[in-house]
């Protein structure tokens, strides 16, 4: 008699649920809420592939249907990517379900944690209110491409589908959610990179050819002129981080200004590679870097916070503001560490506490403080003063119960709340599961 369908194997990761509670009896397709109370719906994009989504808490799981040996391939990369601190959704773990009449009786479904706070293609292109970001997010996949080439990693499948975006402090942060068809190798050749933006421009055009059948697109969103748009910014931004400069034996100093002006961009440099010309009277210049995430870093060391670049440049932007505050308060000098300590209790801390008094708690308490301080700058603007930062809280309170969407949507020629009113205010569904062998890393 042949076994029914059923949990063989499930291999995770520490700190992560351990997943038994789910219908592995079931497929996919067939969880349901009266079948299992942990389904939770989220924005999502395009799949080839079956994909549902559970709750444990605060997290939120993606569950992914595949054949094993492509499930045990995505899983691979995925895992090499985390240890290559690669722009990706995480993997926690690789489930074998016996399923009968599948080759070797076997399909494999593969465990990633979701990523908060992030949003499809579809949802940053439809949405009205998310128009400012169409731009941000062509900026955001060549970045991400150039970040993935860096790291070797051949995609393989590039496309809108497969991203996902993250709101980083009025800019987006791309990660890649499918690693199918993708390889890791040490370094990826010119070809490589060559049949990977062919691929892009490919999928992405097509994509945005199915998508403007179904609806109709902005008007500022070009079916042909996307992709190349794309890999226009993706060859810029390549050719910045890797082009070789010329420099005088004396000429030191433009080590430095090179190394800043990638810094600037986020990029950290690891190596700077000094190679005499010919004639030996100047040095060939060769910067080597390793993630962009260079002022997610600084912040880090600083702060203990985690945040994406944009908002951890945002913030240290402040931090130094307030270092200045204090040295002419002070009339001495004082240490860029001090003024962080000071800046995590007496604004970030205190802006947070408040906020969730008013709203709730945050998914992502540094894009919520870097909203304040972007509704801040439109109060300034408005007002041709520094309006503060007291001012700035009560307004995005009060915009935020105004509209479900945060001050983050808006743009700097809509009403402002909060301005007026405040200008005289100072500047589980259990089912025993047999036959499983659980292991942990």
């Amino acid at each position: 008699m042949t076994p029914p369908r059923g949990l063989n194997a499930l291999h995770l990761h520490q700190g992560h649920p351990d997943f038994l509670d789910l219908p592995w009896h079931l497929p996919l397709e067939e969880w349901r809420p009266e079948v299992c109370s942990r389904l939770v719906e989220v924005p999502r994009g395009l799949s080839r592939h079956t994909v549902v989504f559970v709750s444990y808490g605060a997290h939120i799981y993606a569950l992914k249907e595949l054949p094993v040996s492509v499930g045990q391939r995505e899983y691979d990369v995925l895992r090499g990517l985390e240890e290559r601190r690669l722009p990706a959704v995480t993997v926690v773990g690789l489930a074998r379900v016996r399923v009968p009449g599948e080759p070797g009786d076997e399909m494999a479904i593969l465990l990633t944690q979701y990523l908060p706070s992030s949003l499809p293609y579809r949802v940053l292109f439809m949405n009205k209110g998310l128009e400012r970001y169409r731009e941000r997010l062509l900026d955001a996949m060549a970045s991400l491409l150039v970040r993935l080439h860096l790291g070797g990693f051949f995609w393989g499948d590039c496309s809108l589908s497969n991203v996902l975006f993250r709101r980083d402090a009025g800019e987006l942060q791309a990660y890649a959610v499918d690693a199918e068809t993708s390889e890791l190798h040490a370094r990826l050749s010119d070809g490589q990179r060559e049949l990977d933006l062919l691929i892009m421009e490919e999928n992405i055009t097509g994509g945005l050819a199915d998508l403007a059948a179904m609806v109709e697109l902005p008007t500022t969103l070009d079916v042909y002129a996307t992709a190349p748009s794309i890999r226009q910014r993706y060859e810029r931004l390549w050719a910045e981080i890797n082009k070789e400069i010329s420099i005088a034996p004396s000429e030191s100093y433009r080590i430095h200004e090179r190394i800043r002006a990638l810094n600037e961009l986020g990029f950290s440099v690891s190596e700077v590679d000094l190679v005499a010309s010919g004639d030996g009277s100047q040095l060939r210049m060769r910067t080597i870097v390793t993630d962009r995430e260079y002022h997610r870093h600084q912040l880090h060391n600083l702060t203990g916070l985690v945040a994406e670049e944009r908002q951890a440049a945002l913030l240290l932007n402040e931090i130094r503001e307030l270092k200045a505050t204090l040295t002419r308060e002070l009339n001495r000098s004082v240490p860029l560490s001090v003024a962080a300590f000071r800046w995590v209790d007496e604004r970030f801390q205190t802006t947070l506490n408040r906020l969730q008094h008013e709203l709730g708690p945050a998914a992502d308490e540094a894009e919520l403080y870097c909203q304040v301080l972007e509704h801040k700058w439109f109060l300034s603007e408005r007002a041709k003063r520094d309006v503060g930062l007291e001012v700035a809280v009560k307004g995005y309170v009060a915009l935020s119960r105004e509209q479900p969407a945060p001050a983050l949507l808006r743009s700097a020629s809509d009403p402002l709340p909060g301005l007026e009113a405040d200008a005289e205010v100072s500047p589980a569904a259990t089912e025993e599961v047999p036959d499983v062998s659980l292991g942990r890393e």
